[in-house]
């Protein structure tokens, strides 16, 4: 997707800032990433204890990062609703959970 694209869809969120990244894009609101663009394509989003009962009830899939020779690890990622990635209301509650999820882990890691 063009930033043009990514801005249009998380417009629901406000403002957001866009860093390339690992081949893919970093996508941040309020100074925290709360989305990502992969290198292949995908658009997966913010998860923890909280949000990600949502995201397996609509069929997400958690993003699982394997290198060779070491055991795959999962992120704190899920792969976006395939409804919401064209239509920005659609996407607003989801991009508004994924936030959520960044504030938490904001808060975690500052206390």
């Amino acid at each position: 997707m063009d930033d043009e694209h990514l801005a249009d869809l998380f417009a629901g969120l406000g403002p957001i800032s866009i860093r390339r990244m690992f081949g893919g894009k970093g996508i941040y609101h309020q100074g925290l990433i709360f989305a990502l663009e992969m290198s292949d394509g995908r658009l997966v989003l913010k998860g923890d204890a909280t949000n990600a009962p949502d995201y397996e009830a609509a069929g997400c899939t958690r993003w699982t990062y394997s290198r060779p020779g070491r055991k795959p690890t999962q992120m704190p990622y899920w792969t976006a609703p395939d409804e919401a990635l064209d239509n920005s209301d659609a996407m607003k509650p989801w991009a508004i959970s994924a936030f959520g999820a960044a504030l938490r882990a904001d808060t975690k890691a500052n206390r």
